[in-house]
């Protein structure tokens, strides 16, 4: 569990109090007013259900015909002349501020920056009123809006002419940017006449296509100074524009209709100079960046350029006829090396083989060599004699055998013993099974043959 001090606990709503409440419009009517030494006035607000405590500073209030005869609005910071508009108990208002919690007695407030009449509130009403048709239409859709171009050097201007306004821009514009020209569209920013004027103008400066942005701007001032650029007409003029319009009317706290339509808003005129154009300090130093940028890009740029060349004219150099000509030169020099020196090594190794067949045939068919195939051919000679002697008893031998064996085969040799060779129709008889009772058989002997019959 925390435990809080008075201090911590009032300190944490006093921060989150006015951080959600920067700045109100509240309407009620006055009571409990008073006016101390100070100059400073305390009194409270209150409808049918509550009362909300309100202290407005002697610094916040405006100055009277006393102190001058011109007072400065502190919202709008506007000159405003006349008698300052007068508070008294039971009056019905409108009072702008911001949230307050007075720590000592624990109690928040209402810090007045601007206390109107409650016909000021009906305009407030009104404005709410609009903001929410228009809003409805897609007047407000950040879709549709343009981006103003940056440093334009042709822009319209829809103001009044004699207003300090224009001075304002005009002095910035001349301040800033490449330079531009600057052309003014014409028209009252206040009055009941002051809306058409406006939405005239613009569609007038959107028509002629000339520029390329429409700025619309004018000074500050109350709710109903300003009421031009809260009606229905602007706003529509500056939603069908086919240019970007850039609108700068009043002052920071001022928030218009038209600011809300527009494609970008700014809080003043001199607001709107300084989102249109660069400082001229910014564009000078730009300008050096760049131009140094430039400087080591052409720098690097030549020295690519200057490698390129070297390697052209390297390659030039290269295919050129007498650069050919010259490495042809080497080449068939070295060519010429080559062939010399193979045909050395060739000779070389020739003479080297021719050498060695010398040495071979000289140990082959030289003196020695002779006579050792003399003595190879003697013992050959007498190898071949015994062999071929040998060979013949040999072949002898065997014939005498063969004529043995011969003679043993000899079918008349046995006839000569008394046998004889009997042949039938069919070929030699050798059973009696091979012929018949009458069969006529031939039979040899050794010195001859006759023919038989077979008796049974």
């Amino acid at each position: 569990m925390h435990i809080f001090s008075v201090r911590t606990l009032t300190q944490a709503v006093k921060d989150v109090l006015e951080g959600e409440f920067p700045f109100v419009w509240v309407r009620g009517q006055v009571s409990n007013l008073s006016r101390p030494p100070s100059g400073h006035v305390y009194f409270s607000l209150k409808d049918d259900d509550a009362t909300l405590s309100v202290v407005w500073f002697k610094g916040a209030q405006p100055k009277g015909a006393a102190d001058g005869g011109e007072r400065v609005n502190p919202v709008t910071g506007e000159v405003e002349s006349g008698e300052p508009f007068q508070l008294s108990d039971g009056q019905e208002v409108l009072v702008a501020g911001r949230m307050n919690v007075y720590p000592p007695r624990g109690a928040y407030q209402l810090v007045a920056e601007l206390v109107q009449g409650q016909g000021m509130g009906e305009l407030a009403v009104a404005f709410e009123a609009m903001k929410a048709k228009l809003a409805g239409k897609g007047y407000f859709d950040p879709d549709r809006k343009m981006t103003p171009p940056r440093n334009p050097r042709r822009v319209a201007v829809v103001t009044a002419p004699q207003g300090a306004a224009l001075q304002d821009f005009l002095r910035i514009a001349g301040e800033r940017g490449y330079g531009a020209t600057i052309r003014v569209y014409p028209s009252l920013v206040q009055g009941e006449s002051a809306s058409a004027q406006i939405s005239a103008a613009l569609d007038r400066a959107d028509r002629d296509g000339w520029a390329e942005v429409i700025v619309l701007i004018r000074g500050g001032g109350s709710l109903e100074d300003l009421w031009a650029f809260n009606t229905e007409p602007v706003a529509e003029a500056i939603f069908r524009s086919r240019l970007p319009v850039v609108c700068g009317v009043g002052h920071e706290v001022d928030t218009t209709i038209a600011d809300l339509v527009a494609d970008q808003r700014a809080a003043t005129p001199s607001h709107a100079a300084q989102l249109l154009w660069t400082e001229r300090g910014v564009l000078r130093q730009q300008t050096d960046e760049i131009f140094l940028a430039l400087t080591r890009g052409m720098d690097r740029l030549l020295d690519a350029r200057e490698r390129s060349l070297q390697l052209q004219v390297q390659g030039l150099n290269w295919h050129s006829p007498a650069r050919r000509i010259e490495r042809w030169g080497f080449e068939l020099e070295r060519l010429q090396d080559r062939l010399r020196q193979a045909a050395r090594t060739q000779m070389e190794s020739r003479a080297t083989t021719l050498a060695r067949l010398e040495d071979r045939m000289h140990r082959s068919f030289g003196p020695a060599a002779l006579l050792s195939l003399r003595s190879d051919l003697d013992r050959a000679d007498a190898a071949l004699e015994q062999a071929g002697a040998r060979f013949v008893r040999i072949r002898l031998e065997v014939l005498r055998g063969l004529e043995g064996r011969l003679a043993a085969l000899d079918p008349a040799a046995p006839l000569a013993r008394g046998y004889a060779l009997v042949r039938g129709s069919a070929g030699f008889v050798r059973s009696r099974e091979d012929v018949r009772a009458g069969d006529e058989i031939r039979v040899q002997v050794a010195d001859g043959e006759f023919s038989a019959e077979v008796l049974p």
